[in-house]
């Protein structure tokens, strides 16, 4: 998939460029941002993942779509990020 590719804006929010991986709530997506990172012990590179939920206002980000999602007030308990834009659509 993609490294993490954390951006800080003007307003210190953070960034994160990931993959659409559920759309199936309303106005809410599950996007996985992959995180190579060095083990302690083994010296050798381990693929983190995360799965964040953020808002998609317009439903309009599908599986499989590259987005890029950035930190938001709390919308609901799980939810505080929300969709900037679709970098790439599915094939």
């Amino acid at each position: 998939m993609e490294e993490q590719t954390v951006k800080k804006a003007r307003s210190g929010k953070k960034e994160f460029v990931g993959i659409v991986q559920s759309s199936k709530m309303d106005k809410t997506i599950v996007v996985a941002v992959e995180n190579k990172a060095l083990h302690p012990l083994y010296k050798k590179y381990v693929t983190r993942t995360k799965r964040l939920k953020a808002h998609d206002e317009a439903n309009e980000a599908k599986p499989g779509d590259k987005v890029r999602v950035a930190e938001c007030r709390p919308i609901s308990k799980e939810k505080c990020w929300r969709l900037v834009e679709i970098l790439e659509r599915a094939r």
